[in-house]
């Protein structure tokens, strides 16, 4: 093991060999890499363990210098163990460099299959037992897709929980793909009106871009192709608190001025595709409508459920705003097919892409009777605006797990455990030991 020290904190690599596929514990190993943060005034303590699950799916742990944001208040209780899952950072790698490795797409698709929340809490279980022993139990932090992890270790492993914190991840526990995108949209159309009340200059400005992509070829520093349709992806900037300011500013450099013709300037598309491109993350678009499959909910594949569910609503589609005088709405955390070919970081990994899409057999990531006998202690935050976790669908499990204790707010948008600088966290511990 590593050690160095931040300003505050010191640091420890841990390295982790775990099976990748847990029903076969003597077979392949993969390896599963997690950073330990404590107090530089607690590093011989024996503190609690709070084990950080970061959102995602496909998204590496932080990269904390000293003690950033919620680490702050995280480390005056705990020893956080900030953990790459697997598939990311630096656990084995999961992209289109190494997966080609593994063989054909069926190959790639059965490999990848064992990337999903219920494999990341098998794994969780096998570094507890090793850093904690087999008795010792710890905390729990998941933000976003993190929280969707928690509640899939409450139902499979609560024995080594000791109190779980979850901000912006209360999922659905039998929603389908469909039923998580069908209300999805409206609430993306609404964040995008509130983005055009507050500039309405941007409506014509985004007008004028999509059309200029459909009226010609446009390529991105990286080589990936910016479609109109890509372009109204940017939309997911606004589920984070200073996104709606963020995207107006990215608006105001889309054309370069003093140049013959209309020429999109190459500082709009290089941040453009900071924000589309999934190089540093495809696990998040090869097994994002994955995170909604379970069999004893549906049968059917996901199937690209964002794509298809689009067709209900027409107020999306960027030829019909064109051709009136509509706003031209972005989209939101959807993914669609077409992402896979037009990004070169995945469109190697496009037959595997559609292999997942068309899985039927995903296995159950949440045990309801059990949640409903919960004994673990749990809070979570759930911001009333969220775009990217449907409110209904977190309140809905809230009332569905025994002892959990919820704190509804609007004070934050989806990335509130961030931007809080520990008071969102402050919060649920307070509410889990029951000071509030």
């Amino acid at each position: 093991m590593q050690a160095y020290r931040h300003p505050g904190t010191v640091i420890t690599d841990h390295r982790f060999q775990v099976p990748l596929d847990h029903a076969d514990p003597a077979g392949e190993q993969i390896e599963v890499y997690a950073r330990e943060v404590v107090a530089t005034a607690k590093e011989r303590e024996s503190l609690p363990w709070l084990l950080f699950l970061q959102g995602g799916p496909g998204g590496r742990s932080p990269r904390p210098v000293g003690r950033d944001s919620w680490l702050d208040r995280a480390l005056d209780d705990y020893r956080v163990l900030l953990l790459d899952q697997r598939g990311t950072g630096r656990s084995t790698p999961a992209d289109r460099q190494t997966l080609p490795l593994r063989g054909d797409a069926a190959a790639q698709a059965r490999y990848l299959a064992h990337f999903r929340a219920d494999s990341i809490v098998r794994d969780c279980e096998l570094i507890r037992r090793e850093l904690l022993g087999e008795d010792g139990r710890w905390s729990l932090l998941g933000q976003s897709y993190g929280g969707f992890c928690t509640l899939t270790y409450l139902s499979y492993a609560p024995d080594g929980v000791r109190e779980a914190f979850v901000t912006g991840g209360l999922p659905g526990l039998r929603s389908t793909a469909d039923d998580v995108y069908r209300a999805a949209y409206p609430r993306v159309r609404r964040k995008v009106e509130a983005h055009y009340a507050r500039y309405p200059e941007d409506v014509e400005t985004v007008r004028a871009v999509v059309r200029h992509l459909r009226e010609r070829e446009v390529r991105l520093p990286g080589g990936g192709l910016l479609t109109a349709e890509a372009f109204q992806a940017i939309g997911i900037m606004l589920g984070t608190g200073n996104g709606s300011h963020a995207l107006h500013y990215l608006l105001e450099d889309a054309f370069r001025p003093g140049v013959p013709g209309q020429q999109l300037s190459d500082p709009f598309l290089a941040e453009v595709q900071g924000h589309l491109s999934y190089a540093s993350r495809p696990l998040y678009v090869l097994l994002h409508e994955s995170i909604y499959g379970q069999r004893s909910v549906t049968p059917r594949a996901t199937g690209w459920a964002a794509e298809a569910v689009r067709a209900e609503f027409p107020r999306f589609d960027v030829d019909r705003a064109l051709a009136g005088d509509q706003p031209v709405l972005l989209t939101g955390e959807m993914i669609y097919p077409w992402m896979v070919v037009t990004d070169p970081a995945l469109a190697p990994l496009a037959e595997a892409a559609e292999l997942l899409a068309r899985r039927t057999d995903w296995p159950d990531l949440y045990d309801p009777e059990q949640l409903a006998h919960n004994e673990v202690p749990v809070a979570a935050a759930i911001y009333h605006d969220d775009m990217y976790v449907d409110t209904g669908d977190s309140l809905a499990t809230a009332r569905a797990v025994r002892g959990l204790r919820p704190w509804i707010t609007n004070e934050y948008e989806h990335d509130g455990l961030r931007e809080s600088e520990g008071r969102v966290l402050d919060r649920l511990i307070r509410l889990v030991r029951g000071e509030m």
